[in-house]
């Protein structure tokens, strides 16, 4: 079922009001992993709570409790939840996007302040902190409130909102309160929730969009090495003792190869072949070569071949080598010799992958290969951080929905997509809801989230506002 026609033309007769509104947005600091901008944080949420109070929609901002950072005990942000009706008639659908961002100085490369929202009028983007991640998808959905709102045209579902202020930074204390609320049931503000649609991540490439069903999981690690009681001279030090240097490079030298084959024995034997027509669901995708290196900035693929490409993306796992805690990488020649260093790495997780089944296999590895270099060091491994992976059908309504909305507005068929990267509230909803999950992305592969001069297209707001809207309006029509 089409949106209204008098929707559409609402969102473009108002187009410039949702961007200034996006530019009121981006100003707000809302850095969560910046304990300096934490009331900068709990500012935006307020101010997207009052945004939605004033469209109608009643809200509860959720005390998520404190936490420690950066030597602090802070207050979490709240988490935004939220209804708009109560039609028993009418299927309910429940939005989730976090109002925090990545941390940008000007000094990063940005070509303009990260937190004035610049208009390019010649490129037709907006450029701004949070312009894509996510801000711009939230001000989508309240474009899409507000556009029935002001027509005097009735919801065609049911909306529940959870918007949280801590994405970028472990969405701590989210989680258990999704799952607090669920067992709450009728008396829960999530009871008769259909479905559950995300806009967090972007499309493949700069010309179809997409419709992601899977998100990779992520299990984050750091091997500490120690030796000397303090850091040393190399010139007084260097070949006559044991260098926690030299051992943590030979240790992250035996976790991947160039190639990036993970060396860790049993990580790839975790995941089952794919079938022939998960196969062409990769051969089918929108892409080339040519986009991958476009996006990386450089001619650096893995192999020429598309669909090793993508599946190397989407549902193999993979192992990055990050950084090196405490080495010397200021400007200059310093010859020490560091006492203590930490290598971080992650693997990025596929079905059925999880951070439990990884770690012991990670452990064991480590703990292998360092007993081979008889070494009179110490060494750790320490785990930071996970999440688990997340697949869904895509031959449920929901997708069905979204599939619909988007060739009703771009006049083209989505690409169906696996994230590369990992949103771990996507298994939560899943699990605690028992529901479909989808994800619905509004901007571009090249927009640059969390890099510098991040940007969302004014075309992919409007035009993604448009798609939202009828989102809803297919979800209300489905079977």
């Amino acid at each position: 079922m089409p949106a209204p026609a008098s929707f559409s033309n609402y969102i473009d007769t108002h187009a410039d009001a949702f961007i200034k509104r996006l530019g009121d947005a981006v100003a707000i600091q809302s850095i969560s992993s910046d304990a300096r901008r934490r009331q900068d944080v709990i500012t935006m949420g307020n101010w997207l709570n009052s945004q939605l109070n004033e469209l109608g929609v009643e809200t509860k901002l959720m005390d998520l409790g404190t936490h420690e950072m950066q030597g602090q005990t802070l207050q979490l942000p709240p988490a935004i939840i939220g209804r708009l009706g109560s039609d028993p008639a009418k299927k309910t659908v429940l939005i989730y996007g976090h109002y925090d961002v990545q941390p940008a100085l000007k000094t990063d490369g940005w070509k303009t302040d990260p937190f004035t929202l610049v208009v390019d009028d010649d490129s037709g983007r907006l450029i701004g902190r949070g312009s894509t991640d996510d801000k711009g998808p939230i001000l989508g959905w309240l474009n899409v409130i507000e556009a029935h709102k002001n027509l005097g045209i009735a919801m065609p579902v049911n909306v529940r909102v959870c918007f949280e202020g801590m994405e970028e930074n472990g969405s701590e204390g989210l989680d258990e309160c999704i799952q607090e609320e669920v067992k709450k049931g009728k008396d829960g503000w999530f009871d008769g929730v259909d479905c559950v649609c995300i806009s967090d991540n972007y499309w493949l490439n700069t010309r179809t969009p997409a419709l992601t069903y899977g998100l990779r999981g992520i299990a984050y690690f750091s091997i500490n090495v120690t030796g000397p009681g303090q850091d040393l001279h190399s010139g007084l030090f260097g070949r006559t003792v044991h260098e926690p240097m030299t051992d943590l490079i030979k240790l992250m030298s035996k976790l991947v190869d160039h190639n990036g084959n993970i060396l860790i024995p049993g990580i790839d034997d975790m995941v089952p072949p794919h079938d022939g027509e998960e196969l062409k669901l990769y051969q089918k995708m929108d892409y080339t070569i040519d986009d991958i290196e476009e996006a990386a900035g450089g001619k650096v693929a893995l192999s020429p071949d598309k669909t090793a490409v993508l599946m190397g993306r989407m549902r193999q796992p993979s192992l990055s080598l990050h950084g090196i805690q405490g080495a010397f990488s200021e400007v200059g020649a310093k010859t020490v010799i560091p006492a203590k260093i930490g290598g971080k790495f992650s693997i990025r997780l596929v079905p059925p992958q999880t951070p439990e089944k990884i770690i012991p296999l990670v452990n064991a590895h480590l703990e292998a290969e360092f007993g081979k270099l008889n070494s009179k060091n110490k060494m750790e491994v320490e785990f930071l951080h996970g999440g688990k992976p997340w697949v869904a059908d895509v031959r449920h309504w929901n997708f069905e929905a979204a599939k619909k909305a988007i060739e009703a507005v771009y006049k083209k068929t989505p690409d169906y997509t696996r994230e590369g990267g990992s949103i771990p509230v996507t298994l939560t909803f899943a699990e605690s809801l028992g529901v479909n999950v989808l994800l619905l992305p509004m901007g571009r592969a090249d927009d640059g989230a969390h890099s510098t001069n991040e940007k969302l297209d004014r075309s992919n707001f409007i035009e993604g506002t448009k798609v939202l809207g009828t989102y809803l309006y297919e979800v209300g029509a489905a079977a």
